[in-house]
């Protein structure tokens, strides 16, 4: 792979320092405001502040992650779906091909994909979209993610479900054309994440109050990212695993400015498309 303006990728060597945004302690209830995509930039209140922090290649290690241990795993995947703003072609096209894609990674018996957002750094609002979300944190809680399940399946299956292992995982991808060049995505190591460095935080729309996790800063925290992303390449992200046996169940991750980036670079475009992947057993 080579970089525009001459920079060639050499693995291993584009580990790099970055600054992650993260909840600095709790003196502010962390409180997410988020308007329709389109409409408005989101507002956080809490106690937010930059941290530097080392965010390393993950590209050597890849054949080694997994989604039990790391909380996060790079796949190749190559989409038959050509316009991800196509929203019908992305619910007839794209949606059968991650829950195929999930269930083959996770083993699980069924997986409903329920949620997509597309993240574009440039005129995001403007073009009805949403911009990246720049600071440390988790899509789903403890009490958030079984009321998901509640609100999406009808109420005998979704109790059925929760009585069985469950998991929550995105899917992120480029779906440029050109490999991702700024704001990409970091990811922490989830065995270095301790259960005080989640904090709830309210995430309020228009019609509804979810949850998320808000990091709390930990400098032992192990930062990873994937060097230009393809569009033929997802990114699976566990954000909740209903198991308590020791492997993990929550992931932090954020997006970044890369400080590498050449002064052209083109602005990442992504999808992030949510799932749920359920077991036939405990």
């Amino acid at each position: 792979m080579k970089i525009r303006r001459g920079r060639a990728y050499v693995p291993g060597m584009s580990d790099l320092q970055a600054a992650i945004t993260y909840l600095a302690d709790l003196s502010i209830k962390p409180v997410n405001h988020t308007p329709p995509a389109g409409t408005g930039t989101p507002r956080r209140d809490g106690n937010y502040r930059a941290f530097p922090v080392r965010v390393h290649d993950a590209r050597p290690l890849a054949g080694t992650l997994s989604l039990d241990r790391q909380a996060f795993q790079l796949v190749p995947h190559v989409t038959a779906l050509e316009d991800f703003t196509d929203r019908d072609a992305v619910r007839r096209v794209y949606d059968p091909e991650v829950e195929a894609l999930v269930a083959r990674v996770t083993g699980a018996s069924k997986v409903v994909v329920f949620d997509h957002t597309i993240r574009v750094v440039d005129r995001a609002v403007e073009r009805g979209h949403r911009g990246p979300v720049r600071y440390a944190h988790n899509d789903y809680t403890d009490t958030s993610a079984p009321q998901r399940v509640r609100d999406l399946l009808p109420p005998d299956e979704a109790e059925a479900r929760l009585a069985n292992r469950y998991l929550q995982v995105n899917v992120w991808r480029n779906i440029s054309r050109h490999p991702v060049e700024t704001t990409p995505l970091g990811l922490v190591d989830a065995r270095t994440i301790a259960p005080r460095d989640l904090a709830t935080c309210d995430l309020v729309y228009a019609d509804r109050t979810g949850e998320v996790y808000a990091g709390v800063w930990n400098g032992d925290h192990r930062w990873y990212w994937f060097p230009r992303m393809t569009r033929d390449e997802v990114l699976l992200i566990k954000n909740f695993d209903s198991r308590r046996d020791g492997r993990a169940r929550f992931s932090l991750h954020s997006a970044f400015d890369d400080p590498t980036a050449p002064p052209d670079a083109r602005p990442r475009e992504s999808i992030e498309t949510r799932t749920f992947a359920f077991f036939d057993a405990p």
